[in-house]
């Protein structure tokens, strides 16, 4: 019987993924945001009544964008 490559290890299965890795630990976070960055951060900036920073680096994007996330309520399944 030969073993699913798409499922984990036991013991990968509580390590975390590249996506929860912390944006001041990316090798390029300190780079410009990206476009997407900058098109959602306006996004949740207008619906937060904050102003929107143009000159975050990526790294910072993400971290605005998860408190504005948490504010707003968006992007949140429940």
């Amino acid at each position: 019987m030969s073993k699913n490559p798409k499922v984990p290890a036991a013991d990968e299965q509580d390590l975390p993924s590249n996506t929860e890795k912390n944006p001041d630990d990316w090798s390029t976070g300190g780079e410009s945001m990206t476009g997407a960055q900058a098109s959602y951060l306006k996004t949740l900036c207008e619906e937060a009544g904050e102003l929107f920073e143009p000159d975050l680096s990526k790294a910072g994007a993400s971290k605005k964008i998860d408190a504005l996330q948490n504010k707003t309520g968006r992007g949140h399944s429940h």
